[in-house]
């Protein structure tokens, strides 16, 4: 069969649009960490640090773990809860290994002392690779390919909400740092869910809009 003949348009979905996404995603750490540092310290040994410091970990890690999360869960919604466990496999493994190092060296600069090696936290690896499988296989098999934009946000929410649940319990119970968020569960519930309750409202969206435009897996039936 021939392929279709190429499109002006086609440079704007190849091209451009993933460029200016890959720009928003460089953007956040690069320029925006600098000036949310200065605005609100995060906390060190020498300095409690700001009581805001928390909208640079939403705005910076929070949106980076949602663009990785986006991805298994939107192929789970409009693919199948294969194709969005794999995605989120995948996804999640590549970010436990950056977020893992960047962590690494960020706590020896903060604290000094031993170092210490968030590769071997188990938090890490459940909320990343664990979780990243988790939301894109529960987002697919409870949409089960449905274009309902109703059925896909309450499967989307539902996933979102379920993995960062687990995330919190996973931060406050196993993780190597977990004595930095005891003094406060709320709190840490509330960071830990805003960026998934978000990414829940966002991704069936995304999705939605996708099918208007027929931009669909191959696997989809």
């Amino acid at each position: 069969m021939e392929t279709e003949k190429f499109k002006l348009k086609d440079i704007g979905y190849g091209l451009i649009v993933p460029l200016i996404i890959a720009l928003v995603i460089v953007i956040f750490p690069a320029v925006l960490r600098p000036i949310l540092d200065n605005a609100f310290p995060a906390p060190s040994m020498t300095d409690a640090g700001s009581p805001y410091a928390f909208v640079t970990v939403i705005l910076t890690h929070g949106f980076a773990m949602m663009v990785v999360f986006a991805i298994p869960l939107i192929l789970g919604l409009i693919w199948n809860k294969w194709a969005g466990g794999a995605a989120g496999f995948i996804m999640g493994t590549l970010y436990y290994v950056a977020f893992a190092g960047w962590n690494l060296v960020y706590t020896q600069n903060q604290y000094g002392g031993a170092l210490v090696n968030f590769y071997k936290d188990p938090s890490f690896i459940g909320n990343y690779i664990v979780g990243g499988i988790l939301i894109g296989y529960i987002a697919g098999s409870l949409n089960n390919k449905s274009m309902s934009f109703k059925r896909m946000l309450g499967a989307s929410l539902t996933a979102a909400i379920t993995v960062g649940v687990f995330q919190f319990i996973l931060n406050y119970t196993v993780s190597i740092g977990a004595w930095m968020t005891q003094g406060d569960p709320g709190f840490s519930l509330f960071t830990a869910m805003l960026p998934m309750i978000l990414l829940g409202v966002i991704a069936p969206i995304v999705a939605k809009v996708m099918t208007w435009f027929g931009v669909m897996p191959g696997g989809h039936y």
